[in-house]
């Protein structure tokens, strides 16, 4: 049941706080139309300025940030006001205030969000890519972080055959 005198921002917010999928799941199910999910998940921001992924990132919500992830036209990399992270950002963030002994598991909400296309390139307001901000003891977050960076950046230079038009030499001209 949906909070009495909470918004739906407020309810989101919360539930991304918490890694609380039922209440997230209730305000996702009363907005009824993706466009609706859509507006609210992309507009919904804490006092601060942080959207509801940079919250559930920056609290470790896996199970919340992969059900916010599956909406459609969720913007993946939003920046944050203060500090002009992304979400990316903020979850290496997350990770580096863990343990050495749980980074291994909280990689997982690093590897989410860039295979849900998370752009690794992207430098915060002090020119920072999240892989420079990873703590230099773990390894394992730097090489997933290092792999996507190169995997975007090959990828934008990609370019696909096309079969348009005759195939064949230009000189055979008339």
């Amino acid at each position: 049941m949906i909070y009495q005198g909470a918004t739906p921002r407020e309810l989101v917010l919360e539930a991304c706080r918490r890694n609380n999928t039922n209440l997230l799941s209730e305000v996702l199910t009363s907005l009824k139309t993706s466009e609706k999910i859509a507006d609210l998940l992309n507009n919904a921001k804490d006092g601060v300025g942080n959207h509801c992924l940079h919250v559930a990132a920056s609290y470790g919500s896996y199970e919340v940030l992969d059900t916010l992830l599956d909406q459609e036209n969720l913007e993946v990399d939003p920046l944050d006001r203060l500090e002009r992270d992304t979400p990316l950002h903020k979850a290496v963030r997350f990770i580096n205030s863990l343990s050495p002994s749980d980074w291994a598991s909280a990689s997982s909400i690093a590897e989410l969000l860039i295979d849900a296309g998370a752009d690794p390139r992207i430098r915060n307001k002090a020119k920072l890519k999240p892989l420079e901000l990873v703590d230099s003891k773990n390894k394992e977050l730097r090489n997933t972080l290092q792999k996507a960076e190169y995997a975007m950046t090959v990828g934008d230079d990609v370019v696909l055959d096309q079969d348009e038009g005759p195939t064949g030499s230009a000189s055979d001209s008339d």
